[in-house]
């Protein structure tokens, strides 16, 4: 099955209001750093169209490249219901993975039913550093299966998290990134060509960008 273009997920991030693009006013995130971009793929589920065409896109990816995935996991909390959304599609077994143990009952970080020696694909709404997104892979390895991938919407493209995923050994795939949807809302009259350098060397020191 064709690859759909990265321009074409990402235009559904914008028709949706997922993502906001704000050079001259940027966003702070939790970790502090300023950025020029806020990406909350949450939206997507509330369009049932945009909603239906992810869903089938991340389950053509794993499909195509991870037929031999045993189940699908999602990290809690945005990709839970996009990987239930894939494991329904797929038929395949889901799980979620919590970023710490539950705090009563039976303690369980790991939410579902795994098989020792399964391989799993991790679905993220979207990747960043990568940090978060391998502390649940390393959660799922713990437990004795082979995370064979994460596959999310939308990535930042930052080198720390292409280093992380492989100091790691996990394989990454994203349907859309940062790139293409710059390159598209540059197409679209969105951002003017001034504000492009400035966005794009965001993504390359984001941690010192707007100090």
């Amino acid at each position: 099955m064709a690859k759909t273009d990265e321009k074409v997920i990402a235009e559904k991030l914008l028709q949706a209001g997922a993502v906001k693009l704000s050079p001259e006013q940027p966003f702070t995130w939790a970790s502090g750093w300023k950025s020029p971009i806020y990406c909350d793929n949450r939206k997507l589920l509330s369009f049932p169209f945009i909603r239906d065409f992810i869903k089938s896109e991340l389950s053509n990816v794993v499909f195509d490249a991870y037929p031999d995935a045993d189940a699908i996991a999602g990290v809690a909390t945005a990709g839970i219901p996009w990987g239930a959304l894939v494991a329904d599609q797929l038929k395949l077994p889901f799980v979620y993975v919590r970023s710490k143990p539950k705090g009563h009952g039976m303690g369980n970080q790991i939410e579902g039913k795994l098989e020792q020696g399964w391989k799993v694909v991790m679905i993220e709404d979207l990747i960043s550093t990568g940090l978060s997104s391998l502390e649940a892979v390393n959660v799922l390895k713990n437990e004795n299966v082979d995370v064979i991938s994460v596959v999310s919407i939308f990535n930042y493209g930052f080198q720390k998290a292409v280093d992380a995923f492989a100091a790691n050994e996990t394989n990454f795939k994203s349907l859309t990134n940062y790139g293409a949807l710059i390159e598209l809302a540059k197409g679209k009259g969105m951002i003017q060509a001034a504000d492009e350098g400035k966005l794009l060397e965001w993504r390359e020191k984001p941690s010192e960008w707007g100090r």
